[in-house]
């Protein structure tokens, strides 16, 4: 999972939804976090974050209402069992 920086709107939805893997720094830009490091290379491979499987729902659900429709989540990834109680994410 990371998120586009670019596209990123600001918002704060998805800190709102999942403060143990979002988090808004200083620039008001969302940034992912692993296990407590903050991964802020912004759109790049030093951004990509894995999601621990209590924090699943939440960032699904975040990505939902994020406005800016920048966090990308790779489906496969993650537990098939948690991903169709919210939905499908693109």
């Amino acid at each position: 999972m990371w998120i586009d920086q670019d596209l990123c709107t600001g918002d704060g939805l998805c800190v709102d939804h999942c403060p143990d893997v979002f988090v808004q720094l200083e620039d008001g830009i969302a940034y992912v976090a692993e296990r407590g490091e903050i991964l802020n290379d912004p759109g790049g491979s030093g951004s990509l974050a894995a999601v621990s499987p209590r924090n699943v729902v939440s960032v699904l659900e975040a990505a939902e209402v994020c406005p800016g429709e920048c966090i990308f989540i790779d489906i496969d990834d993650m537990d098939d069992e948690l991903v169709p109680a919210v939905g499908t994410v693109a």
